[in-house]
């Protein structure tokens, strides 16, 4: 779906309001709709960015995200309703949808797939800046280190209870991630959506602190973005800040001064997740794998009860009780279960080896 960028002879009436604001104007507008960027996920966090940048007019948008619409979902994510929910929608390709009645202007990109070291610099190509909308660090890491790779900012967020914190990041200039975060939390020491579930409304401040920093960078501010990470708990009401801006110089960071891209190669990061929040595990697809929903659906009839659409299809088991989607890519939801083990042998008896 795309529209295309403003002359100086278009009505920019839908951001006049917008213009009024210090540092943004129409020049700033005008930039903002030449910009590019990459939304990393289209969750709770990156259906609020999605939304607030096409809203905002930037002119391109790139939505890649693995997953497809439930009910626990519309809580907090903003961009979906309960017909999404029935037609088992791809959050990219639903979200798309509904940007595209907001906001004609601009050029929309859903892309139906899980981000990892062999398609991230792809989905990098003639990006301004990434916004993160994950809901994981290994993703994050990856992000991180295609950003040091390609000078590309990107603007990180994270939401978890009702606090949350947001950080943007300009490779060589200051400090990545990994600077502040040393590695991948290990399994049970970091709370998640299971343990302490998540609060809307610290969505909607992380996500709109993330956006201001974006619109600040590509309206053509980066100076004014601050160099620190910010923490919000929106149920105590507390905001702080931390000043990292030298902070790679402090800690001697493996990725940003030492060179390190671990998870760019494919050295870290698994083909098995555990998703956050739904007692599912996400299973990779085997190398080579070459898959139709058409053939499958047809392999797997009488197995269980199958539904299909031109995105995935859901295969629902009674014994044991749980259901698998699989996507189009070969990828596959198990739900049911948060045993990998379990996840990777359904998987192999009902798709594939």
């Amino acid at each position: 779906m795309s529209g295309g960028e403003l002359t100086m002879s278009d009505d920019l009436e839908r951001y006049s309001r917008q213009m009024l604001v210090a540092g943004i104007g129409e020049d700033g507008q005008r930039r903002l709709l030449a910009s590019r960027v990459l939304v990393c996920g289209c969750g709770a966090l990156g259906s609020v960015l999605a939304d607030s940048l096409a809203r905002a007019g930037v002119g391109f948008l790139r939505i890649v995200d693995r997953d497809f619409v439930e009910l626990s979902n519309l809580q907090r994510q903003v961009l979906f309703d309960e017909d999404d929910v029935a037609g088992r929608v791809p959050k990219a390709v639903a979200g798309v949808k509904k940007l595209a009645r907001v906001n004609s202007d601009i050029t929309l990109e859903p892309i139906v797939a899980d981000i990892d070291h062999t398609n991230i610099l792809r989905f990098l190509e003639g990006i301004d800046l990434v916004v993160d909308g994950t809901d994981n660090f290994e993703v994050r890491f990856l992000v991180n280190d295609a950003a040091l790779e390609t000078g590309i900012p990107w603007v990180y967020g994270g939401c978890v209870g009702s606090h949350g914190q947001t950080m943007a990041i300009f490779p060589g200039e200051s400090a990545c991630l990994r600077c502040l975060i040393e590695d991948v939390p290990p399994p049970g020491t970091a709370e998640t959506c299971d343990t302490a579930g998540v609060l809307g409304a610290a969505i909607n401040v992380v996500a709109s602190l993330q956006t201001v920093a974006a619109l600040k960078i590509l309206s053509g501010h980066p100076d004014q973005v601050e160099r620190v990470l910010t923490i919000v708990d929106v149920w105590d009401g507390t905001h702080r800040q931390m000043g990292v801006g030298d902070l790679h110089e402090r800690t001697d960071c493996p990725a940003c001064v030492g060179g390190e891209r671990t998870w760019l190669k494919g050295e870290r990061g698994t083909e098995t997740t555990v998703l956050c929040g739904r007692n599912a595990v996400q299973v990779a697809p085997p190398p080579g794998l070459s898959l139709s929903l058409e053939e499958l659906a047809g392999r797997l009839e009488g197995t269980g009860q199958v539904t299909a659409n031109p995105y995935l299809l859901r295969l629902v088991l009674t014994d044991p009780e749980m259901d698998l989607t699989v996507f189009s890519d070969g990828r596959a939801i198990v739900k049911g279960t948060q045993d990998l083990g379990v996840a990777r042998s359904l998987y192999a008896r009902y798709v594939g080896n």
